[in-house]
């Protein structure tokens, strides 16, 4: 018979993920700031829409891209990934 996966302790987890995400918040804005101030130095004529939506995109992309980093760095630390890296090894067919 087959045994469910064992799930790991989500409230550590979630300390660590909330964490890591403060920093990538503060990291997003300010590259997000540094993009609207080069977008704004390299423009004579400035459009308030084009400055906040550099800013929004460059932001939320950065956020996203932390936050995708930051659920495979603490998917890792929990030791399933080797697990299901195995599986192939365990049940040769």
């Amino acid at each position: 018979m087959l045994r469910p996966d064992p799930v790991p302790p989500i409230g550590p987890l979630k300390i660590r993920f909330i964490r890591i995400m403060r920093w990538a918040a503060l990291f997003s804005v300010a590259v997000g700031a540094l993009a609207v101030v080069l977008v704004a130095r390299g423009d004579s004529e400035l459009h308030i829409h084009m400055l906040i939506a550099t800013a929004l995109g460059v932001g939320v992309s950065v956020l996203l891209g932390a936050a995708l980093m930051a659920l495979i760095f603490l998917s890792n630390s929990t030791g399933f990934d080797a697990d299901a890296a195995d599986h192939k090894d365990k049940n040769p067919q």
